[in-house]
């Protein structure tokens, strides 16, 4: 992780710093104990990615998903990360969706440009169940951004659904940590999790945030995934590892 002198340089262009860690399986149920973290008070989502078996989307910096939020908003997003914020159009920062912020954890520091936009409810049902294509579920706007920013233009008959991950997200204060605390448990559909816990803050306390959670999380007890797994990569990898097999099982027939 960078020295604290290196921050500001690291973090230009940035809006916001996130910083996280994660937590494996096998210590989930005793970090959430320890946060007193429950069914009831919990906003559930369900996540699905959008890529091409080969995950080119991915290996281009390129991140397309969309969150089903029952009782709530559902929305879309194209991701890209990492990115130079310097080479953004400054057009795209008057969209409410976009934004750039930088992603740090013990082990790394990356910036990401997001561009989210509402999207009709029952669409997301549809398009999984292949009753609509993928790209109804981005518009003129998130399109374009992506031409402009990965100079591409996503061939969307080629992705496939990955998916889906319920997903348990909290907010909440720790009386031993200045900032509010985020945790986001991730299940697979075959029982596997992983928790983020993560705190925001202006990227002007970015050193302290770095130093100042981990010691939290230290100070607590949560023992950290010490690979950094980045819970994105975690779950695209098991459903593009089904996707694979199926196709192994169906060529073999």
């Amino acid at each position: 992780m960078a020295t604290e002198g290196k921050y500001a340089e690291l973090l230009e262009g940035a809006e916001a710093l996130g910083f996280k860690g994660t937590v494996p399986s096998a210590l989930v149920p005793k970090a959430l104990a320890r946060f007193n973290l429950t069914k009831d008070k919990q906003q559930d989502r369900f996540i699905y990615f959008f890529d091409t078996p080969k995950l080119d989307l991915m290996r281009a910096g390129i991140i397309t998903r969309a969150r089903r939020t029952p009782g709530s908003e559902h929305d879309s997003t194209v991701k890209f990360r990492p990115v130079d914020p310097a080479s953004i159009g400054k057009k795209w920062r008057k969209f409410k969706g976009f934004k750039i912020e930088a992603d740090a954890s013990e082990r790394s520091l990356v910036k990401s440009a997001s561009f989210s936009t509402p999207v009709e409810k029952g669409l997301i049902k549809e398009v999984v169940a292949g009753e609509k294509g993928i790209d109804k579920l981005f518009d003129e706007d998130q399109l374009a951004f992506v031409e402009e920013v990965g100079k591409v233009k996503i061939d969307f008959t080629k992705l496939v659904v990955l998916g889906p991950l319920e997903a348990a997200k909290w907010s909440f204060r720790d009386p031993g940590c200045p900032w509010p605390i985020v945790a986001e448990l991730w299940r697979r559909e075959d029982g596997a999790e992983m928790l983020e816990l993560s705190v925001k803050a202006p990227v002007v306390q970015a050193a302290v945030v770095a130093a100042g959670f981990m010691a939290f999380l230290d100070e607590v007890g949560v023992q950290r995934d010490t690979a950094q797994q980045a819970k994105t990569r975690w779950a695209i990898d098991y459903y593009i590892d089904k996707i694979q097999k199926s196709s192994s099982r169906s060529a073999k027939k």
